[in-house]
């Protein structure tokens, strides 16, 4: 099998191009299923990870090379995006064999990361992988590739300090409220969705006691779940325009595929507010938060890509964590490429264990037969051994007489491997000689 990785990322598309190109958890499966059925003549193995900060289509192929699905592949995923395939290739990155390998482990180790050795990736790669094996995309081979990367980043996580003291895009948007609000314990703080983000940005603010805290979700059972935790107020999601100038911080992610918050809502809110300022976050890709509301003056509006740059310092005091972290990975690389070079030798081992199986049965057919007729048992069962071994020799004999000068000599050398193993007898065919001269056998 050949493995093929490709996509892109937050270090080769802007947040708009990722958007676009992203896939919220209900559409996978429904999208993996469209994919094998474009590639369908490679009988693929399929796999997609898509975040906020990437989206990566993992695809694992037999006979066919992967040359010869990556051009269908990327058409099918710029016409998901409303993209033409040249403008996703001068974004994407396309990774094959090993490579595509080392990538993996990387990501699921937190090393290809916004905030260097941030674990929610993890998470959400095991999402994708449960996806693709629910929609009966994941085969062995992306089976294999997955669970080692997850054994990978475990590894990583527990031998290094890659995770320690993290600076998280959550702790970043509470940092960068501090900022700009002198005390945060006076500030009502709003939160839109219920998802694992906004469960580790609303710990973060939680943690600074603020006057108020509510939460709007779509689904209000989910929502309301959520803000008990933290003592907040659950709102509906079709209240938000009205009580939106009623917070002075907003942090949305959800997995909404068009902004949920709108500018003439931010401008209605900031009329409201006699033009008091509103902090807003949007950690959603696609945005929640339409593009235009970072304009207005008294709005101050942050993208996941904005919090990137808040938290590369905390990544760069880890970077010696870092070359550790790699060997690991290539450790992990070697052991995945040992298996897959294994597995290529698995077509051969079934095809030789068949034909074993047909000259075994052919022997033992002509051995009753034998018997029946009443030929001694000894002479039978001799019989039957030397047609089993003319049988298996015949091939690598016809081999040996037909090769000549080095050739003959390299399938000496294998045939002994194979067949003279702890055995003192020649290891030479007649006639050959070694680079020394040795003397030939008396």
């Amino acid at each position: 099998m050949s493995v093929v990785a490709f996509g892109l990322n937050h270090q080769t598309a802007p947040l708009d191009l990722r958007g676009r190109l992203a896939f919220p958890p209900e559409q996978l499966a429904p999208a993996l299923r469209g994919l094998n059925q474009r590639l369908d003549r490679a009988e693929p193995e399929s796999a997609i990870v898509s975040t906020c900060n990437r989206t990566e289509l993992y695809l694992a192929v037999g006979a066919a090379p992967g040359g010869d699905v990556l051009a269908p592949a990327m058409s099918w995923l710029a016409e998901h995006g409303r993209i033409s395939a040249e403008h996703l290739q001068q974004h994407a990155y396309v990774m094959q064999g090993r490579d595509a390998a080392r990538h993996a482990f990387r990501v699921a180790s937190g090393l290809d990361s916004m905030v260097l050795g941030e674990p929610q990736i993890l998470g959400q790669m095991k999402q994708a992988v449960r996806l693709a094996d629910e929609a009966g995309t994941l085969g062995t081979t992306l089976h294999q590739l997955f669970q080692r990367s997850f054994s990978v980043a475990k590894e990583v996580r527990t031998s290094t300090e890659i995770g320690a003291h993290s600076i998280s895009m959550a702790a970043a948007a509470v940092r960068l409220a501090g900022e700009l609000f002198e005390d945060l314990r006076q500030l009502q703080v709003l939160f839109v969705g219920a998802g694992e983000m906004i469960e580790l940005v609303a710990t973060h603010f939680a943690a600074r006691q603020p006057r108020g805290m509510a939460l709007a979700n779509r689904t209000l059972e989910r929502g309301e779940k959520l803000a008990a935790r933290f003592g907040a107020q659950a709102l509906r999601l079709a209240d938000l325009p009205a009580r939106l100038h009623e917070f002075d911080v907003v942090i949305s992610c959800t997995a909404s595929t068009l902004p949920i918050i709108g500018l003439g809502a931010v401008e209605r809110a900031l009329k409201a507010r006699r033009r008091r300022p509103i902090f807003m976050v949007d950690l959603a890709v696609p945005r929640d938060i339409e593009p235009e509301v970072a304009q207005l003056a008294d709005v101050y509006l942050y993208t996941v890509d904005d919090l990137s740059e808040r938290v590369q310092s905390a990544g760069e005091k880890r970077q010696a964590a870092v070359q550790q972290a790699e060997a690991i990975i290539d450790a992990g690389v070697q052991s995945f490429a040992h298996w897959l070079d294994q597995r290529a030798a698995v077509p051969l081992i079934q095809a030789l264990n068949r034909q074993a199986d047909d000259w075994g049965a052919a022997e033992l057919t002509r051995a009753r037969k034998l018997l029946a007729r009443g030929e001694p048992v000894d002479q039978v069962l001799q019989a039957l051994a030397r047609g089993l071994t003319s049988k298996m020799l015949h091939g690598t004999l016809a081999e040996l007489h037909g090769a000549e000068g080095a050739d003959r000599e390299r399938l000496a050398e294998t045939v002994s491997r194979l067949f003279l193993r702890g055995s003192t007898g020649v290891t030479r065919t007649p006639g050959s000689s070694s680079s020394g001269g040795a003397a030939p056998r008396r």
